[in-house]
């Protein structure tokens, strides 16, 4: 049986060995704009993605957006992990770049949980389904975020607790420099 394989999307300059490194400009391993469907990996053949400061490029329609995640979902074995880096939708980093069309949040990403989904018709809530509307299904495994180095000294001199630095980033830019999220595929 084959090993699964591991995709470095959206690489850019940042090329890792031992994964496929894909972009659509540069010279990376494969040339592949990934707003264009369909990708060309076949289904269940890919173990874990890597999206660094990728995502916040591409889908600015949310049709785009929305066949990126179903691509991703497709191309994914069982239990894949993709791992996502963005620069927070408050940060300058995003905000400055005019490559960004979508401000990402770790929320953003439960909308493709059957899990969530279905807990959100249970209890009423008007957020969008997707994952049940798609087909699609991950589950978050983690999320971190990286304070700008401003926030991270007035953290670690103890200024701040994490749920004042929590609502101080609500209200603020340049609070959140990037987030990490981690999701899983889950499928039968």
């Amino acid at each position: 049986m084959e090993m699964p394989l591991k995709l470095n999307l959206g690489c850019g300059e940042r090329r890792l060995p031992g994964y496929i490194n894909v972009d659509k400009y540069g010279a990376p391993d494969l040339r592949h704009d990934l707003e264009s469907f369909p990708w060309p990996w076949e289904k269940n053949s890919v173990g874990e993605i890597r999206l660094v400061h990728a995502l916040e490029h591409m889908g600015r329609t949310a049709d785009i957006f929305c066949g990126i995640i179903c691509e991703l979902y497709r191309i994914c074995v069982p239990d894949a992990m993709v791992h996502i880096v963005v620069p927070h939708p408050r940060h300058d980093d995003f905000i400055t770049d005019p490559t960004h069309v979508r401000p990402l949040t770790a929320e953003s990403f439960e909308m493709f949980s059957k899990a969530k989904n279905r807990e959100w018709i249970s209890q009423g809530y008007a957020n969008t389904p997707l994952g049940l509307y798609l087909d699609v299904d991950f589950e978050t495994v983690d999320v971190r975020y990286t304070l700008d180095a401003i926030w991270l000294s007035k953290e670690d001199r103890a200024q701040l607790t994490g749920k004042a630095l929590y609502h101080t980033s609500m209200k603020h830019n340049n609070v959140i420099k990037e987030i990490t999220v981690i999701l899983k595929a889950i499928k039968p």
